[in-house]
């Protein structure tokens, strides 16, 4: 049966390559916030805004993917996969570039500054969560083979071991958070009330942001199991 949607040509036998391509470009919203928080760190505010400016379209771009493959996501596939499980990873999905949405944007309408002696750490950590992403996203990126091999074999073995290397990833991660929110606990004394305030929003934000691309994980993990 044919779509009249042109983006329903994407699909072919198998909705698998759009959601892929949702996952990039979630993944790629996230990967931005490195380059957001160095102009933070600089106080080049008007790169930040660009910057920002950015992640917000990619993440817009996402919404629109999300929005054409539930509108097209056949009611019945003859794929081992339920399609309630697909909407389920496919939201979680969305949450990534959501979540690099929120903290850029909230970095950026307040000009928050980060103190001097957290700056390296906030680097860390934010790349620590993208790395996290990253690797969400080359799991995914193997799902379309897992599809193949009926989800059996070695490709299952594959995608196992880097579901396991995902939640290495976030584990540290939130080894990372745990540090930096001390250090900002040593600071508080020194610093604005609401200026610490809205710097432990912005690190559990990027906790979250780790959070998320393990629970991807954990949704293929599910899936895997079935």
């Amino acid at each position: 049966m044919a779509f009249g949607n042109p983006f329903s040509n994407m699909f072919g036998q198998s909705p698998i390559k759009p959601m892929q391509e949702h996952m990039s470009v979630a993944v790629k919203a996230s990967s931005r916030l490195a380059d957001f928080f160095e102009a933070v760190i600089n106080g080049d505010w008007d790169n930040a805004r660009r910057v920002q400016q950015e992640i917000s379209e990619i993440e817009h771009q996402a919404d629109d993917l999300k929005k054409q493959l539930r509108l097209h996501l056949p009611k019945s596939l003859f794929l081992p996969v339920p399609r309630s499980d697909l909407l389920e990873l496919l939201s979680m999905q969305d949450r990534i570039a959501n979540k690099a949405q929120d903290i850029s944007g909230i970095m950026l309408g307040r000009h928050m500054s980060i103190p001097a002696t957290l700056q390296q750490q906030f680097v860390e950590f934010v790349d620590s969560a993208q790395k996290t992403a990253e690797q969400a996203l080359t799991a995914i990126n193997e799902l379309d083979e897992l599809l193949e091999t009926g989800f059996s074999g070695r490709e299952l073995d594959i995608v196992e071991n880097m579901i396991e290397k995902l939640d290495q990833y976030e584990r540290s991660n939130d080894a990372l958070q745990v540090e930096i929110r001390a250090k900002l606990f040593a600071l508080e004394a020194d610093l604005p009330p609401v200026d610490v305030m809205f710097l432990y929003q912005v690190i559990d934000w990027i906790g979250e942001l780790a959070d998320r691309a393990q629970a991807v994980g954990s949704r293929l993990q599910l899936l895997l199991a079935r």
